[in-house]
Parts: C-alpha cells; structure tokens; sequence
C-alpha cells in the first residue's frame, strides 16, 4: 500500500510544491522547475530528528509524499500554508513487502 491509496481512502490530503535544488550559482542556490506534489501530509511543528547519519536536528515541518517523489536535499519546499522551507534530508520508508503505507519522509528545516 503507498500513501496515496491511504490517503484517497481517508479522503484527505494537503499540496506541497517542492523545487528541486539542481547546485549553487554566483548569488546562491539555484532551484528547478517547481513540481506540486499532492497527495501529501504536511506536518508542521518543532521535533528533533536523528539522521541516519547519526546527527540530530530540529526539524520546523516535515512533508510526508508518495515514494516515488524527487526531492534532493536543499531543495525548495512551499507548505501549503504558503511558508517556505528548504529540506534537510530524506527519508524512504518503503515497506519491504508489508502491507503499510510507503512514502517518502522529507525533513524540513
């Protein structure tokens, strides 16, 4: 099951529009074409994070997509609040067969 099928089921979503961060140029980052990614939780909200290179961070907001999103760490993320936040790192939680709902897990500064 992926997320997707979860969430049609609950009958509930949110929007996020993710630019992908493609490197750095003279005056900063430089981002791609913006992708609207729906459906997707956005879960807004201070929580400390582990990374799985054994780090923690404070995480502001995290967006939870399909797992077959595209979302490069620095890329530029639009909640659907409209507030604008860059990822931290990604997460793939794919269910290894099981029957639960596989997406990806991007943290949010």
């Amino acid at each position: 099951m992926d997320l997707a099928d979860l969430l049609d089921e609950l009958g509930a979503s949110h929007t996020v529009t993710i630019e992908p961060h493609a490197g750095s140029g003279a005056y900063g980052d430089v981002f791609g074409r913006p992708v609207q990614i729906t459906p997707c939780i956005a879960d807004q909200g201070r929580k400390l994070m582990r990374l799985p290179t054994g780090s923690t961070v404070v995480s502001m907001s995290r967006v939870y997509a399909p797992l077959a999103t595209v979302c490069p760490d620095r890329s530029r993320v639009t909640l659907p609040d409209g507030q604008q936040t860059l990822v931290i790192t990604t997460l793939r939680r794919d269910g290894g067969g099981l029957d639960v709902p596989e997406h990806l897990e991007i943290v949010c500064e």
